[in-house]
């Protein structure tokens, strides 16, 4: 298989399923930002603890899915067999409860928050925080895809599960590493 097949030289690429779109079209910017997102993920996961390395796998791996049913041509899903053209398992309420107990499981060990905490303290909290809001963009880029298309709500649940996840990992990653959180106030 090439690399390069010179099939999106004139700026456009195809859907799963043949559809020729546009590089800027809404389905290849949102995915395109879930994949940006999982390349963070795993700049997060060379920095971080072992003990987080299973997890984020299990998260990577299930962006990838994530983003394979964007880049579906939604109405292009089903084979002419009846078959669905994905034949993978969906994001689904087990992939949102994972990201629930992770979160509870860490939020127990973290003193209550009084205020918004500013970013950093260590380069992996601010990895951290960045793999946070690109999630954010990638959910904003879903719900916009999702005005002009069904997209499956549990996409949309996972990544604001995700959001949540990583913003509470940043906290704990804070503790594990001894750091202090920057409390915002404001003046």
């Amino acid at each position: 298989m090439k690399i390069y097949t010179k099939t999106g030289d004139k700026g456009t690429t195809l859907l799963i399923g043949g559809t020729r779109v546009p590089k800027h079209h809404i389905k290849i910017e949102t995915y395109g930002t879930v994949d940006e997102l999982n390349s963070y993920l795993g700049l997060l996961r060379d920095k971080i603890s072992v003990a987080y390395h299973d997890e984020l796998i299990n998260i990577q791996n299930r962006l990838f899915t994530l983003g394979s049913f964007l880049a579906l041509d939604t109405e292009k899903q089903m084979l002419a067999n009846g078959k669905p053209r994905l034949d993978i398992k969906p994001i689904g309420q087990d992939d949102i409860n994972f990201l629930e107990k992770k979160i509870d499981e860490m939020d127990r060990l973290l003193p209550p928050m009084t205020n918004f905490v500013l970013p950093g303290g260590h380069e992996q909290v601010s990895i951290c925080h960045i793999c946070r809001t690109v999630c954010r963009r990638a959910e904003r880029k879903v719900t916009y895809l999702n005005e002009n298309e069904t997209v499956s709500p549990e996409l949309i649940k996972f990544l604001n599960r995700l959001s949540d996840y990583l913003f509470v990992l940043a906290r704990k990653l804070t503790i594990d590493l001894q750091v202090k959180e920057i409390p915002w106030i404001p003046e």
